[in-house]
């Protein structure tokens, strides 16, 4: 069974071609299946209104296409955020008789760079994805070592409390003891669906719903954790430095809230400590506990900023 997540960002209209529609949150799900095999295309539906979704968009996905039907501050903030998510696979559709060379300046030196022009045929599209999706053929390893963040959660009558989301790292497999965080509080995964077809186990890039038991649906937060990974760690402060994008021109300062996501959650920050230039350490202060492992990167955004709302990374200890 392989699976492909795709970010669909920039112009709308695309996905929709492609897939055939399904949830609507802050972002909308397109969906194609053929046999064992899936595509799912996510559209940061609130994007440029709210900056969450397309963090939560790129986060999801493995694969991206940039959809360009004119260049604007808009254009250059996705690509921003699709290489500070570190998206090196996709594609760049271009409309409105936008040549390439156009865009070649504003995507070099970034993941973007070595994305794939590719003609808007979305016969073709469908099957290349879907080629790229059987390719992928993901399979559980031994054991059991593997996180899903929580997209969206529901009561299901006769099943009990769902949870949606994408497998983030590693794999799980149905019966599992899970950690739910930050609650702490240890859990059952009772079934997995992947595109509603019931499964025996998640694998990390796998868009799933888990059955759990021993949880109810209004203890849980979009955000929260499911994990069998004993790595887990949860930080409420950062102290390092910023991996600032090459547009941000100041560092941040004393007093400053920001945001910072990582997986399915985006936590408020405050700058306790900053230094005069962009290569000194900082320290923050986190409006909660951001779960992660050694070594996770979350993304750094200024809702405030204007043109350009994302700053750059940070890595977790």
């Amino acid at each position: 069974m392989g699976n492909l997540n795709v970010a669909v960002v920039g112009a709308t209209g695309l996905a929709d071609k492609i897939g055939k529609k399904g949830t609507v949150t802050d972002m909308t799900f397109y969906e194609v299946k053929e046999g064992s095999d899936s595509i799912t295309l996510i559209e940061p539906s609130k994007y440029p209104d709210k900056l969450q979704s397309l963090f939560y968009a790129t986060e999801m996905a493995e694969f991206c296409i940039l959809v360009v039907d004119k260049i604007d501050s808009f254009l250059g903030e996705t690509i921003v955020m699709v290489d500070s998510q570190k998206m090196d696979k996709g594609w760049i559709v271009l409309r409105n008789y936008i040549q390439p060379e156009q865009l070649t300046p504003l995507i070099a030196g970034t993941s973007l760079e070595h994305y794939e022009f590719v003609e808007e045929n979305h016969v073709d599209m469908r099957l290349a994805l879907i080629a790229m999706a059987k390719a992928e053929n993901r399979k559980a390893g031994d054991g059991t070592c593997g996180s899903c963040p929580v997209d969206s959660h529901f009561n299901v009558k006769g099943v009990g409390t769902v949870v949606l989301g994408s497998v983030a790292d590693g794999w799980f497999r149905k019966h599992d003891k899970m950690t739910v965080w930050p609650l702490g509080k240890q859990v059952t995964l009772k079934s997995i669906q992947k595109h509603d077809i019931d499964c025996d186990d998640g694998v990390k890039g796998d868009h799933v719903g888990l059955a759990l038991r021993d949880i109810e649906s209004d203890e849980l937060d979009r955000g929260f954790v499911c994990s069998t990974d004993p790595g887990i760690k949860m930080s409420d402060s950062y102290h390092g430095k910023v991996q600032y994008n090459k547009y941000w021109k100041n560092a941040v300062k004393e007093g400053m809230m920001l945001h910072v996501g990582h997986w399915m959650q985006i936590l408020p920050v405050r700058v306790v400590l900053a230094g005069a230039d962009k290569d000194s350490e900082v320290t923050f202060e986190l409006d909660g506990k951001m779960i992660h492992k050694s070594g996770d990167k979350g993304v750094l955004m200024y809702y405030d900023g204007g043109k350009l709302r994302v700053i750059g990374t940070i890595t977790f200890p």
